[in-house]
Protein backbone atom coordinates (compact mmCIF):
# COMPACT_ATOMS: atom_id res chain seq x y z
CA UNK A 1 0.00 0.00 0.00
CA UNK A 2 2.97 2.70 0.99
CA UNK A 3 4.20 2.17 -3.22
CA UNK A 4 1.00 2.77 -4.20
CA UNK A 5 0.54 6.16 -1.59
CA UNK A 6 3.78 6.61 -3.29
CA UNK A 7 3.14 6.75 -6.79
CA UNK A 8 -0.60 8.25 -6.76
CA UNK A 9 1.24 11.29 -4.69
CA UNK A 10 4.26 11.77 -7.82
CA UNK A 11 0.71 11.35 -9.98
CA UNK A 12 -0.68 14.25 -7.96
CA UNK A 13 2.22 16.50 -7.81
CA UNK A 14 2.69 16.13 -11.72
CA UNK A 15 -0.64 17.24 -12.15
CA UNK A 16 -0.36 19.72 -9.49
CA UNK A 17 2.85 21.39 -11.26
CA UNK A 18 0.92 20.62 -15.09
CA UNK A 19 -2.29 22.49 -13.77
CA UNK A 20 0.09 25.51 -12.64
CA UNK A 21 1.66 25.67 -15.72
CA UNK A 22 -1.77 25.70 -17.54
CA UNK A 23 -2.91 28.31 -15.45
CA UNK A 24 0.16 30.81 -15.92
CA UNK A 25 -0.09 29.84 -19.50
CA UNK A 26 -4.06 30.93 -19.58
CA UNK A 27 -2.61 34.21 -17.70
CA UNK A 28 0.02 34.94 -20.31
CA UNK A 29 -2.06 34.43 -23.09
CA UNK A 30 -4.92 36.70 -22.00
CA UNK A 31 -2.67 39.62 -21.47
CA UNK A 32 -1.59 38.75 -24.61
CA UNK A 33 -4.58 38.67 -26.22
CA UNK A 34 -5.47 41.68 -24.13
CA UNK A 35 -2.53 43.99 -25.23
CA UNK A 36 -2.77 42.83 -28.66
CA UNK A 37 -6.29 43.50 -28.91
CA UNK A 38 -5.02 47.17 -28.02
CA UNK A 39 -2.70 47.47 -31.08
CA UNK A 40 -5.51 45.72 -33.19
CA UNK A 41 -3.93 42.41 -33.19
CA UNK A 42 -5.75 40.21 -31.06
CA UNK A 43 -4.65 36.21 -31.18
CA UNK A 44 -6.82 34.27 -33.08
CA UNK A 45 -8.18 31.40 -30.81
CA UNK A 46 -6.89 32.71 -27.41
CA UNK A 47 -10.84 32.20 -26.39
CA UNK A 48 -10.78 28.52 -27.28
CA UNK A 49 -6.97 28.20 -26.05
CA UNK A 50 -8.02 29.47 -22.42
CA UNK A 51 -11.61 27.31 -22.33
CA UNK A 52 -9.05 24.32 -23.35
CA UNK A 53 -6.07 25.31 -20.96
CA UNK A 54 -9.49 25.84 -18.10
CA UNK A 55 -10.14 22.46 -18.62
CA UNK A 56 -6.32 21.13 -18.37
CA UNK A 57 -6.21 22.98 -14.89
CA UNK A 58 -9.32 22.08 -13.18
CA UNK A 59 -8.86 17.92 -14.17
CA UNK A 60 -5.13 18.66 -12.98
CA UNK A 61 -6.17 20.36 -9.65
CA UNK A 62 -8.66 18.03 -8.01
CA UNK A 63 -6.29 15.28 -7.00
CA UNK A 64 -4.25 17.46 -5.06
CA UNK A 65 -6.92 19.65 -3.07
CA UNK A 66 -8.99 16.92 -2.35
CA UNK A 67 -6.14 15.31 -0.53
CA UNK A 68 -5.14 18.43 1.09
CA UNK A 69 -8.58 18.76 1.95
CA UNK A 70 -8.44 22.21 -0.09
CA UNK A 71 -12.28 22.22 -1.12
CA UNK A 72 -14.83 24.18 0.59
CA UNK A 73 -16.90 21.86 3.08
CA UNK A 74 -19.87 23.29 5.57
CA UNK A 75 -19.38 21.72 8.89
CA UNK A 76 -21.47 23.23 11.55
CA UNK A 77 -23.26 20.25 11.94
CA UNK A 78 -20.62 17.21 11.73
CA UNK A 79 -18.09 19.35 14.32
CA UNK A 80 -20.78 18.49 17.37
CA UNK A 81 -20.59 15.14 16.31
CA UNK A 82 -18.68 12.80 18.48
CA UNK A 83 -15.29 11.74 16.48
CA UNK A 84 -16.07 8.26 15.29
CA UNK A 85 -19.79 9.39 13.81
CA UNK A 86 -17.50 12.23 12.05
CA UNK A 87 -15.53 9.43 10.56
CA UNK A 88 -18.79 7.72 9.73
CA UNK A 89 -19.92 10.45 8.11
CA UNK A 90 -16.81 11.18 6.02
CA UNK A 91 -16.21 8.11 4.97
CA UNK A 92 -20.14 7.45 3.49
CA UNK A 93 -19.76 11.16 1.67
CA UNK A 94 -16.54 9.27 0.26
CA UNK A 95 -17.98 6.61 -0.80
CA UNK A 96 -21.11 7.89 -2.62
CA UNK A 97 -18.09 10.49 -3.84
CA UNK A 98 -16.14 7.89 -5.16
CA UNK A 99 -19.03 6.35 -6.81
CA UNK A 100 -20.14 9.72 -8.50
CA UNK A 101 -16.68 10.73 -9.94
CA UNK A 102 -15.76 6.95 -11.09
CA UNK A 103 -18.82 7.16 -12.91
CA UNK A 104 -18.54 10.34 -14.47
CA UNK A 105 -14.24 9.47 -15.19
CA UNK A 106 -15.73 6.68 -17.00
CA UNK A 107 -18.44 8.46 -18.91
CA UNK A 108 -16.02 11.36 -19.83
CA UNK A 109 -13.56 8.26 -21.38
CA UNK A 110 -16.85 7.13 -23.34
CA UNK A 111 -17.63 10.23 -24.38
CA UNK A 112 -13.95 11.47 -25.23
CA UNK A 113 -13.51 8.48 -27.74
CA UNK A 114 -17.37 9.26 -29.37
CA UNK A 115 -15.96 12.35 -30.13
CA UNK A 116 -12.70 10.97 -31.42
CA UNK A 117 -15.31 8.57 -33.31
CA UNK A 118 -17.37 12.12 -35.08
CA UNK A 119 -14.17 13.92 -35.62
CA UNK A 120 -15.31 16.29 -33.92
CA UNK A 121 -12.77 19.84 -33.74
CA UNK A 122 -13.13 22.95 -32.44
CA UNK A 123 -14.58 25.90 -33.81
CA UNK A 124 -11.94 28.23 -34.90
CA UNK A 125 -8.86 26.64 -34.34
CA UNK A 126 -10.22 22.81 -35.41
CA UNK A 127 -8.50 21.33 -32.71
CA UNK A 128 -9.32 17.74 -31.85
CA UNK A 129 -11.43 17.92 -28.70
CA UNK A 130 -11.50 14.33 -27.60
CA UNK A 131 -7.71 15.36 -26.72
CA UNK A 132 -9.49 17.14 -24.15
CA UNK A 133 -11.94 14.96 -23.19
CA UNK A 134 -9.26 12.00 -22.32
CA UNK A 135 -7.44 14.57 -20.29
CA UNK A 136 -10.41 15.34 -18.11
CA UNK A 137 -11.30 12.03 -17.78
CA UNK A 138 -7.52 10.92 -16.84
CA UNK A 139 -7.59 13.64 -14.09
CA UNK A 140 -11.21 12.48 -12.53
CA UNK A 141 -9.49 8.88 -12.75
CA UNK A 142 -6.69 10.05 -10.79
CA UNK A 143 -8.98 11.89 -8.39
CA UNK A 144 -11.25 8.75 -8.23
CA UNK A 145 -8.30 6.87 -7.09
CA UNK A 146 -7.25 9.75 -4.73
CA UNK A 147 -10.82 9.58 -3.13
CA UNK A 148 -10.45 5.73 -2.78
CA UNK A 149 -7.05 6.31 -0.61
CA UNK A 150 -8.67 8.51 1.76
CA UNK A 151 -11.70 6.25 1.91
CA UNK A 152 -8.89 3.39 3.09
CA UNK A 153 -7.27 6.15 5.25
CA UNK A 154 -10.75 6.48 6.95
CA UNK A 155 -11.27 3.19 7.20
CA UNK A 156 -8.43 2.46 9.14
CA UNK A 157 -8.89 5.42 11.38
CA UNK A 158 -12.55 3.58 12.19
CA UNK A 159 -10.71 0.49 12.82
CA UNK A 160 -8.61 2.32 15.34
CA UNK A 161 -11.55 3.73 17.50
CA UNK A 162 -13.36 0.60 17.71
CA UNK A 163 -13.64 -1.29 21.04
CA UNK A 164 -11.55 -4.12 21.95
Amino acid sequence: MKHFNTLLDRTSGILQYAGAAALTLMMLLTVADVVGRFFKHPIFGSVELVGFLAVIVAAAALPHTYKIDGHVGVEIVTRMLPAKIRLWVALVTRLLSLGLFAVIAWQMFVYAADLKAAGDVSMNLEFPVHYLVYVLAAGLGVFSVTIFQRIVDTAKQLRKTAPK
